[in-house]
């Protein structure tokens, strides 16, 4: 943009800020020469107070920022203008400016930018017919938002007859949905500024309104007029996300430690979990389910052998493991785990029993003994206020945190093989089987009878027996109880979680597949196969820093890893021994670790190779009282040492 002579020193800074960012989100206002002015810096006209000697307009051929690039000169140096701007370097700005004969924006804009500031509404009004704003929906539109900026700053200082004179000559004229209007009329009702602000979700004239305002009213003007804000540091992220999505190992935090724009970014493999780094022994059967704390401390496992360990897991400075509590007081093999918002009780479950346990001291708080047949799937609600149990006799209710019944979803039309609740409160996920025969899967998982359960003690029914399942997926609305969604599948499902940002949906789905499903748009969005599932129940969960990895166990004995957005498989480790392992979970604080357990009657943690690739040193394994510490053989536990856990203090 190369305006005449009389505009090129006439700009102001671009607002450094986001259009739906709280204010404790937006970013310092630069600095400019020392000055702050409405949140922008105080240089006017581009120059500094200090005389300088001027600078030679350079002129350049051609269009573009190099022969061979299709960057437009005019727009990558304007971006240039507005970047210094806004870390505060503008004189340098202001040099560029002379230099390149280009403006950030010209001296109507900077009007404009400076009424919205100062709260000249007329002028700005006015002023939106001269920056390329349509005659059509989008001018109304912008109207409405300087209006009801007026009409808020005039509630605010009490002046409610000229509010209402905006109100009605303004506002109403302008036709827009009643749902916009009407509560904005009821603001008149509030008893002052504070109760005005607390209401409209505000922070007032004196606030950052009108700068937001300024960038919701930047959508309806030529980009190439008023630049978005911040857009160069923008088109920097896009690039950085992009170059996320093409790492296929990245586990690294969005923190200039971690980034370069010096370099593009990958992530280091020998950093990915893949080395088992402790070997965990004290189970004396099967181990069918894993929880992390909420703090990443603790771990607790399910055994078939009718107990639960919580492990206490160090840090990576003090890396020690120790057997915090052994929970035995169980009359049957225990399925399903939960632990409470703020890590002071974990749930356990048994047939139709639900445990309730202190997780310092290891006392049973209560006892639950409401469902008819077995509690499959326990969850606590993201508040903390209670939890969520479901059961193979159809019923889904709902616990408070004191363990008395709150609600009831009644008879659901499935026997339920687990469920799980969206972080943001929203949705009820479930799933499990129609059938009307006793041929599902227990909380054990093996498809058998659904009283004290095949493996742990019934023989399997004939495979001729007859089957007449439907196998679903059932998405209820969490405050009504109704469904939104009930989607048909073809095969068993046996364990479901939900991404972080309560979109996805992660179902393993017998035979051999794990699915992927959108909740927003009730699509199956990936399959990821690989894995060996058709008899028992096999647990899958996301991990990584973003929750960009699936992975699973699987019958086969190995644990299988994929890239959630492209369905890679990245790895199959091995290690655990015969049978299947049943459950992986990934510890929410430490991004590289993970937990996976087996019918072979142990728990692994794995962990990035302290020394590379080819590692030699030998995990340490924590093994029952009778037991002494020795390296698996087959090269099993190999990775960084851990310090030696064992349950008799004799041992050395």
């Amino acid at each position: 943009m190369r305006p005449p002579e009389s505009e090129y020193d006439s700009n102001r800074t671009s607002p450094a800020f986001h259009p739906q960012a709280s204010s404790s989100s937006l970013p310092p206002s630069p600095k400019a020469n020392g000055h702050i002015t409405n949140g922008y810096g105080s240089s006017i006209n581009g120059s500094s107070k200090r005389s300088r000697s001027p600078v030679a307009r350079v002129e350049l051929p051609g269009a573009t920022i190099y022969d061979d690039s299709y960057i437009d000169r005019e727009e990558y140096i304007r971006l240039v203008i507005q970047s210094l701007r806004d870390i505060g370097y503008t004189e340098s700005a202001a040099t560029l400016e002379a230099e390149s004969g280009y403006v950030m924006e010209t001296s109507r804009v900077a009007k404009f930018r400076r009424c919205i500031l100062e709260g000249t509404w007329s002028e700005a009004e006015n002023a939106l017919k001269h920056l390329g704003v349509a005659e059509d929906d989008g001018l109304w539109e912008a109207k409405f938002l300087i209006s009801q900026q007026k009409y808020l700053e005039y509630l605010e200082t009490g002046k409610t007859t000229m509010a209402l004179h905006v109100l009605r000559n303004e506002l109403a004229p302008l036709h827009m949905d009643p749902e916009q209007l009407h509560p904005l009329s009821s603001l008149i009702m509030c008893t002052d500024a504070a109760d005005l602000r607390q209401k409209a979700g505000w922070d007032g004239a004196h606030g950052s309104s009108r700068r937001r305002l300024l960038v919701n009213l930047q959508s309806y003007i030529p980009s190439s007029l008023m630049i978005p804000p911040r857009r160069f540091v923008t088109l920097l992220d896009q690039a950085r996300l992009h170059q996320i999505s093409q790492c296929i190992y990245h586990n690294a935090p969005l923190t200039s430690q971690h980034f370069s724009l010096y370099a593009d970014h990958a992530c280091d493999t020998d950093l990915f979990p893949r080395i088992t780094t402790t070997i965990l022994q004290v189970h004396s059967d099967e181990v069918w389910s894993l929880e992390w704390s909420h703090s990443g401390k603790f771990l607790a496992s399910a055994s078939k052998d009718k107990s639960v360990i919580i492990w206490s897991v160090g840090s990576e400075s003090n890396p020690d493991i120790s057997l915090h509590l052994h929970l035995q007081d169980h009359q049957f093999p225990v399925g399903c785990l939960a632990w409470s918002l703020d890590d002071t009780i974990l749930l356990s479950s048994c047939e139709q029993v639900i445990n309730m346990w202190n997780t310092e001291s290891g006392i049973l708080i209560r006892t639950i003994e409401a469902h008819t047949d077995t509690v499959s799937a326990l969850a606590w609600v993201p508040d903390g206020s209670g939890f969520i149990s479901g059961s193979q006799d159809r019923r889904i209710n709902l616990w408070g945190s004191d363990g008395k019944q709150r609600d009831s979803w009644g008879i659901t039309a499935i026997r339920i093989t687990d469920l799980a609740v969206t972080p943001d409160f929203t949705r009820l996920v479930v799933i499990g089987d129609s059938a009307k025969d006793p041929t599902l899967p227990t909380a054990r998982g093996d498809s058998v009878a659904t009283s004290a359960a095949g493996r742990n003690g019934n023989n399997n029914p004939s495979p001729s027996a007859p089957r007449t399942q439907e196998h679903l997926m059932i998405v209820y609305d969490l405050t009504t109880k109704q469904p939104e969604l009930s989607v048909p599948l073809g095969g068993q499902l046996t364990s479901v979680k939900i991404s972080s940002d309560s979109q996805y949906a992660l179902v393993n789905h017998a035979p051999d597949e794990i699915h992927l499903w959108d909740l927003f748009t009730g699509r199956l969005a990936r399959k990821y196969t690989g894995q060996r599932q058709g008899r028992h129940i096999i647990r899958s969960c996301f991990g990584g820093v973003d929750g960009n990895f699936v992975v699973s166990g699987s019958e086969d004995g190995n644990v299988y890893v994929w890239h959630r957005d492209r369905a890679i498989l990245l790895d199959v480790l091995t290690g655990h021994g015969d049978g299947s392992v049943n459950s992986v979970a990934w510890n929410p604080r430490n991004t590289q670790m993970f937990a996976s357990c087996s019918d072979d009657s142990t728990i692994r943690l794995w962990e990035p190779s302290a020394c590379g690739p080819d590692a030699e040193s030998s995990s340490r394994l924590a093994h029952p009282a009778d037991s002494r510490h020795e390296s698996e053989p087959n090269g099993k536990g190999k990775g960084k040492s851990r310090e030696s856990w064992v349950e008799d203090d004799s041992a050395p």
